[in-house]
């Protein structure tokens, strides 16, 4: 009769055969590492996007850059001139209703125009809604989305004779206050009462597509806006 075959037991693991775990400071260092790469990725992914998104800009103005840059649409102050009086410039904004056309006015609002182009040609007012929309008038522009942001700083007074009414383009500004960095609206018809009784930087009128500014509610926003200059 054959004997029993011994079982076969695995042998007991030694201690100083086990993985000796990495001190402390390198585990941090390392996690320290890791976190960087990943911040760092996101980060340039972001840029990317943005980049991407950003629309396309003529030669004409591919030297306007923004000011200092110190946080999400928020500037150390005013944008530096890039445009001139003499230029024929025109805003495609593109919103969840259609397209509407801005033609700019440099030559009455120079830096009101500049402001608005540079911050444009960057997509700062991409994604942003019509927070205020009345039987009158509607609003954009406002990084926070209730009429209190901007861009971190104000424009000058900018005064013009052209007259106030349907489909003028100004910069708001709050009651005995500056005017605004980049909040800015477009009249669906007369203004309330006997008209403005501050300066609001008259900028623009729209040439086409008043039909979408009518529709437009505080639900819309801005998808892209596109200049042209000719």
């Amino acid at each position: 009769m054959s004997q029993p075959r011994p079982s076969r037991r695995a042998a007991p693991v030694e201690p100083d055969e086990l993985a000796a775990p990495a001190p402390a400071g390198r585990q941090a260092l390392l996690a320290l590492l890791v976190m960087g790469v990943l911040i760092a990725a996101v980060v340039g992914t972001g840029v990317l996007v943005n980049k991407v998104l950003e629309p396309a800009v003529p030669s004409a103005l591919a030297r306007c850059a923004t000011s200092t840059q110190v946080a999400p649409r928020e500037y150390l102050g005013p944008q530096p001139m890039c445009i001139t009086a003499a230029q024929k410039l025109k805003a495609t904004v593109s919103t969840t209703q259609g397209d509407f056309v801005i033609d700019l006015a440099p030559e009455v609002a120079p830096v009101t125009v500049n402001n608005f182009v540079v911050l444009a040609t960057h997509g700062y007012y991409n994604g942003l809604n019509f927070w205020k929309s009345e039987d009158w008038v509607v609003q954009t522009g406002d990084p926070r989305g209730d009429g209190r942001g901007g861009p971190g700083y104000n424009l000058p007074d900018e005064t013009t004779a052209t007259p106030w009414g349907l489909a003028a383009v100004g910069m708001a500004r709050p009651a005995g206050g500056p005017v605004n960095g980049s909040q800015f609206f477009v009249q669906k018809a007369a203004w309330p009462g006997s008209g403005p009784t501050a300066v609001y930087n008259r900028f623009g009128t729209v040439i086409s597509g008043m039909d979408k500014v009518q529709q437009l509610s505080s639900t819309d926003t801005i998808t892209s806006i596109t200049i042209k200059v000719s």
